[in-house]
């Protein structure tokens, strides 16, 4: 397995994207400004990307240069192009109806980092795999999964709830490539497409909400049952 012969720049090439990567998601909860939500996930899909160009130098898997420049166009240009559209149509600046202030939600944020650090270090022990970089793939990739499901509870904004399941997605893509880089390339394709799909249908929906409720809210959609 890779992660289990890396040398120490490799190990600290690897703990510095994870870690940028896990920062822009603090940067999204700490903050209610929809363009500043893009722009951390923008950041991370390009640190994301680069981790698959080194995860494929290192441990020797030239696909992983064809998935990072598909994780670059799609995630880095092809996604964020399209949430910007949306965002500039509905001319929607920031989170209003927020459950939690940026403060609470950045400490919230952080017990959930410290909660999937002890839960990684125990799937770790369990999985004989003992390397500093192992635990710290699992608690990033943990920590972005919690992270997404925070934001997709406590913001209710529909370009919000889009960027938070991107996070979540993204966490589960990081941590594949440092601990299973040799996922067949055919899934690492149908996971991508599979966002394209996951922002298509959030566009409709978010269409759906300004034409019939007049809010891009989520917290509207109550309105349908009954």
């Amino acid at each position: 397995m890779l992660i289990t012969h890396l040398s120490p720049v490799a190990s600290s090439l690897f703990s510095l994207l994870a870690i940028a990567s896990l920062l822009a998601a603090f940067v999204m909860l700490g903050s209610r400004w929809i363009m500043s939500y893009l722009y951390a996930f923008t950041a991370q899909s390009w640190m994301i990307a680069l981790l698959s160009a080194v995860v494929g130098y290192y441990g020797h898997y030239p696909e992983l240069y064809f998935i990072a420049i598909l994780t670059a166009l799609f995630r880095g240009l092809l996604l964020p192009y399209l949430l910007l559209r949306i965002i500039r149509r509905l001319h929607v600046a920031r989170e209003l109806q927020a459950v939690l202030q940026p403060s609470s939600s950045l400490v919230i944020g952080a017990f959930l980092v410290v909660f999937a650090f002890i839960v990684a270090r125990h799937i770790s022990a369990s999985l004989g795999l003992l390397s500093t970089i192992a635990v710290l793939a699992l608690t990033v990739m943990l920590s972005m999964k919690l992270i997404g499901f925070l934001m997709l509870a406590i913001r209710h904004e529909a370009i919000s709830q889009i960027l938070g399941l991107l996070v979540l997605e993204n966490g589960i893509f990081l941590g594949s490539q440092i601990l299973v880089p040799g996922m067949p390339l055919l899934i690492e394709l149908v996971i991508l497409f599979d966002l394209l799909v996951v922002v298509a249908s959030f566009g409709v929906l978010v269409r759906y909400l300004m034409v019939h409720v007049g809010s891009t809210s989520s917290r509207e959609l109550k309105r349908l049952v009954g």
